[in-house]
């Protein structure tokens, strides 16, 4: 738990940090472009989930990140022997919870500031936290397949519940 802990402080620093940055050095909605039609840093608000789903739904917002940070802990992480790979992968995860939960619940919504383009649709912004959130299930979801390609089961709730017995 305690390597989970240093990385996810360590996305969350990181997050808070750069956000930060952005809302001190450029104006809201400014766009500056570092890789023309590609990739542009801005400031924008965001009061819902990704592309504003659910606009305006801060209580539940927070409610659900502290629901999910905690059947987190208790389902994946509590009295688990994690592998490198998911210790990884929830640090990521964790940081990245944290790391909008917290914009929420001073600022009522979230910083976002990385713009990209791609063949000329403009992808919602986005931050650190949520890169952290994304590259995190991809790295949960690779250990899982690469955990049951291994000892060749499709049955993994079985498995992981002998996982509890292990020291």
């Amino acid at each position: 738990m305690k390597k989970i802990t240093i990385l996810a402080l360590c996305c969350v620093v990181l997050d808070q940090f750069v956000k930060w940055i952005i809302t001190h050095m450029i104006d809201f909605m400014e766009q500056i472009f570092v890789i023309p039609d590609f990739f542009y840093i801005t400031y924008v608000r965001n009061y819902g989930a990704a592309w504003s789903i659910l606009d305006g739904n801060r209580a539940f917002f927070i409610f659900m990140a502290f629901f999910c940070l905690a059947l987190i802990y208790y389902f994946f992480i509590y009295h688990q022997k994690l592998s490198k790979r998911e210790i990884l992968g929830y640090g990521l995860l964790i940081g990245g919870i944290i790391g909008n939960l917290i914009d929420r619940m001073i600022l009522g919504y979230v910083v976002d500031y990385i713009g990209l383009i791609f063949f000329g649709y403009h992808y919602p912004v986005f931050n650190i936290a949520d890169v952290c959130i994304v590259g995190s299930v991809f790295i949960i979801l690779y250990h899982f397949w690469k955990e049951r390609s291994l000892d060749g089961t499709d049955n993994h709730r079985q498995r992981g519940s002998s996982r509890k017995n292990r020291s």
